[in-house]
Parts: structure tokens; sequence; C-alpha cells
């Protein structure tokens, strides 16, 4: 078998993605399966699929070209905003795209007629986050001007929070979007048929009941992955946090001093580090590194491991207080956050393996 190894588990995401989508649809929502944290492993999202995602969503349009070859006759969601180059592939492959440029959206158009098709646009609405979106105050006239594009289908908003600038979503952020939901039907003189109201940072407020009715889907992936809600990583019950195990080969194991030995610089990323000493400590070097995975996302699955850092190809772990002795030739487990998944997931250098 080849390391660094990404086990995935696909039982364990099904079930994550069933027990979200009950609870959204106890609460008259939608649960899109949200696939790029994973690359889009066809795996995962054929668990997805199994688990009650009514539709499928990817930030890449290459991801949503693989999931439609593999035969996925559903809806797909373009989750980033097609470049004006990518528009004639967006249409191609997805039925619906979160917009928010008006030239853009007229390139979707263009591309949607020349395929003899219509390509839903929903209209992202910045709500102090800062990623992408109009202004509230704009979005009844930008929904005006996306409405009138021959092609189109403006099927509703949706907003996004959490990603950049960290603003957590609040029954006060859901019922402005909702309002201006109401402003932008006022301009265009009919009814939007879907609020897409956020991510797994929204898990939160559905387990407190929080979320205001007229929300109609959220785009989970964190939750489904992970289990675990996408502000403080709290676990939601009911939820496995272990469908995906990095495995890494231990390729050194050597008793050296806790501090460098001699005047301290950058390392190779531009840092300056700093150093506890702790005397002698056995250390093991494992052969994975920030090429492969972000080392501040993995948890060590065996207590007394600890993960001292990394370098592109490296992760340096103290093993003085492993539960067990680590050997040269061990596989060492852990458990990943968001970001190391993410990173895994794409590098061509970790093997995937369905358990």
């Amino acid at each position: 078998m080849s390391y660094p190894l990404l086990a995935i588990d696909p039982q364990k995401v099904e079930h994550n993605t069933r027990l979200l989508a009950g609870l959204l649809q106890e609460q008259g929502m939608r649960l899109v399966g949200v696939a790029k944290g994973v690359s889009a492993h066809l795996d995962v999202v054929g668990a997805m699929i199994r688990g009650g995602a009514a539709a499928i969503g990817d930030s890449r349009i290459a991801n949503l070209a693989r999931i439609r070859e593999w035969g996925y006759r559903g809806e797909t969601v373009l989750l980033r905003a097609p470049g004006p180059s990518q528009c004639a592939a967006a249409v191609a492959y997805a039925d619906t795209s979160l917009n928010s440029e008006v030239s853009t959206v007229r390139l979707l158009g263009e591309a949607a007629l020349s395929a003899g098709r219509l390509h839903n646009v929903i209209l992202m609405v910045d709500l102090g986050d800062l990623r992408e979106g109009v202004t509230p105050e704009r979005a009844p006239e930008v929904a005006l001007a996306m409405e009138r594009v021959p092609g189109i289908r403006l099927v509703g908003i949706g907003t996004n929070l959490a990603c950049y600038g960290g603003v957590i979503p609040t029954v006060k952020t859901m019922e402005l979007l909702l309002k201006v939901k109401e402003e932008v039907e006022r301009r265009l003189g009919r009814r939007l048929e879907r609020v897409s109201g956020g991510t797994s940072a929204n898990m939160k407020m559905v387990l407190e009941r929080q979320m205001p009715p007229g929300i109609t889907e959220l785009r989970i992936g964190e939750a489904i992955l992970l289990g675990n809600e996408a502000v403080r990583r709290e676990p939601i019950p009911g939820c496995f946090s272990d469908a995906f195990i990095l495995k890494a080969e231990v390729i050194e194991v050597q008793e050296k001093p806790s501090q460098p030995i001699g005047e301290i610089g950058q390392d190779a990323f531009g840092n300056v580090p700093n150093f506890e000493d702790r005397g002698i400590r056995r250390r093991a070097l494992l052969a994975v590194g920030r090429q492969d995975v972000d080392p501040q996302g993995l948890i060590p699955l065996e207590p007394g491991i600890e993960i001292l850092g990394a370098s592109s190809d490296h992760l340096i772990c103290d093993v003085e207080e492993a539960a067990s002795p680590v050997e040269v030739g061990a596989i060492l487990e852990f458990r990943l956050t968001y970001s190391a998944l993410l990173r895994a997931s794409t590098s061509s250098y970790v093997a995937k393996a369905v358990v």
C-alpha cells in the first residue's frame, strides 16, 4: 500500500448526509451537498446522493464535469462564479451558478442560448463577510438587470458567511437576507423560488432551530464530511467525525534536542520559529508534509503523539510519550480538519482508498 494515504469511509458520509438532510427538511430546507472539500471524490459524491442531498455543488467546473460524466443527472451547482472565459463550460456542466456580476450573467445567457437551454442563477448578496456578493441596497437593481438577460432564469438569492471575514450567521443576518428577497421580489413583480442561506457555518442555528422560515436551502460540505459545524467546530450530535483518516509512514526515529542548535533565522516558508527547551526527546519523521496536507489540521489518533511542525515533505512528531513505541515503518493515523482534508484531497501525492 502507498503512503501517505487518505482513507475514506463512504458509509459514514452517507450517514452524516442523511442525518443533516433530515434536520434541514424538518425546518423547510433542502441540502445541497458540497463536494469541493474532497475534490468531488466520486465515492463521496455517491454517498451524499444516497444520503439525500438534493443537489451537488462544487467550486470547480472540472469537478462538476467529472460528476456529470460519471452519470449524475441531478442538479449541479457551481459555487464560485465563473470567469468570463469559463461561462460556456459553466453552462455545459452546471444547472445553477452563484453570481453577482451582471456582465458574467450576460455571458452565461449567451452560452445558454447557444446550447439551447436555460441557466439558473442565484444572486449572491454580501451581508458583511466581504467575499462575493452585491450589497443589500444594490440587490434589487442587479436582480432586475439579471432578470432581463435572455437564456437566464433568476431563481433566487443567496449569501455566504464565515468564510473570509469570519462573520457568524445569526437570526439577524438571515432576516436581512429575507428582507432583501422581499425587495427583489417587489422590483421583479414575482416570487423567487430559492433563498440559499449559507453553509455548514449555519448548522449551529439549525441545531438550535433558529433558522427563520423562508430560507429554502443550505450548501453543506464540512458538516457532512467531518461531522461538525463550521464556526466553533463543535461536533454535531449523531454525526461521525472520522469518515476520513490520513495515514502516514514513519521514516526516521531519533532522540534529539528539542531546540535547534545554532543561530535561528527563517524557515523554508519565511517564518522565524520559536522552540521550547524540553531536553532530549524521541522524535519521529513522517513522509508527509505541507505539500500534501495542512499540518496544523492534523489530530493524532494515538495518545501521546504531538505534532511539532512540518517542512515541505516531512512531518515532525514528538513520540516520547506515545502510548505504544513508534519505530521506523510504523503507520500513524490522524483525523483532519477541513483545511487539512481539502489539501490532502487535492494533493496527487496522497493516495486515496475507500474502506
